[in-house]
């Protein structure tokens, strides 16, 4: 007969806490409180987390998954938003102060207490806004402004060292392709322009390795599947996602990366998710509770969210949760 000692070399430990880091297919006894454990696999899921005290779609967002933040937005009335709210992982709590500038369509990254607010779309009809805004937990500072007014361009990395990509230039309709980095303190153009000029895509990665990938893209004007990698000083096509989509979110990082939600042609939403290994798409049997678009991530590929979005704009926070190793309890069931 085969036992987990013969296959092992040893017997099931007696411990009287939990081990950690966890070996999927571990097994132990957990004397303290009396239960026979293992390390199994659990799968990647989304669930339905807090509620925003106020309702909206194309807001920027920023933090982790537990200590997030939402910010500006719009809805038909009264329009654009300056709201602030942080998430503790629970529940939404309104900022005392909001943006300086009331604004949709921007860029946001950052941490709760350390984010940035770049571009976007105050309801100006005749451009796309440059103005930049730093969080720092409490308030919003207006800095230094991007070199390109857009609106629906996307961002990633620090409070201190960023990256903003893309987005549409307004009323024209064109997609500028230029890249900017942030230090912390002023903007630079980098020589380094995408390949495929669209807005409303996804984002992940940091100011130095980045991935951009679908939204719509000019020339032609339709959604796209194309995928960029950044190098930290250009931009290189790689492997296409499985759906073309606009409105999606991003999470994650260059090598590792989520893509959720977003618009289908001719209007229609999508809950689908697709996975990024570093070279290839891989769409998901996990999807989005609700289907939704132009919402907010925050998080990363392993813990993080979807927050708000819609259309009618909507109130609601989906959790990612990344297939990982867990704690499982072995139970006579």
């Amino acid at each position: 007969m085969t036992t987990y000692k013969g296959i092992n070399g040893f017997a099931v430990q007696s411990v009287a806490t939990d081990p950690s880091p966890l070996d999927e297919g571990q097994v132990w006894y957990n004397n303290a409180s009396y239960a026979f454990k293992l390390a199994g696999f659990s799968a990647a899921a989304w669930s339905t987390g807090g509620n925003l005290n106020q309702g909206t779609s194309t807001n920027g967002g920023a933090g982790t998954q537990t200590a997030a933040l939402s910010f500006g937005g719009f809805i038909p009335s009264p329009g654009t938003l300056a709201n602030t709210e942080k998430y503790n992982g629970t529940s939404w709590t309104n900022n005392p102060t909001g943006l300086n500038t009331a604004r949709y369509s921007m860029a946001g990254f950052g941490t709760q207490t350390a984010a940035i607010a770049a571009g976007g779309d105050n309801s100006n009809p005749t451009a796309g806004i440059n103005n930049v805004e730093s969080f720092n937990g409490s308030s919003w500072t207006v800095v230094n402004t991007i070199n390109t007014a857009r609106r629906e361009l996307k961002g990633v990395g620090t409070n201190t060292a960023g990256l903003v990509f893309g987005g549409e230039v307004v009323p024209a309709g064109t997609a500028p392709v230029a890249t900017e980095s942030w230090n912390g303190t002023s903007w630079t153009t980098s020589p380094g322009t995408l390949n495929t000029g669209r807005f409303a895509h996804g984002a992940s990665g940091i100011q130095t390795a980045a991935l951009a990938f679908g939204g719509y893209a000019v020339g032609p004007a339709v959604n796209t599947t194309a995928t960029e990698s950044w190098s930290g000083t250009a931009w290189t096509s790689v492997s296409s996602m499985n759906t073309a989509r606009q409105g999606l979110i991003g999470l994650g990082t260059q090598t590792s990366a989520v893509a959720a939600g977003g618009s289908l042609p001719p209007g229609s939403q999508t809950n689908a998710t697709e996975l990024w290994n570093g070279s290839t798409w891989t769409t998901s049997p996990a999807t989005l509770q609700s289907v939704t678009t132009y919402g907010a991530p925050a998080g990363n590929q392993t813990a993080g969210l979807y927050i708000a979005g819609g259309a009618p704009p909507r109130a609601g926070t989906q959790e990612w949760n990344g297939a990982e190793v867990a704690t499982k309890t072995i139970t006579t069931s």
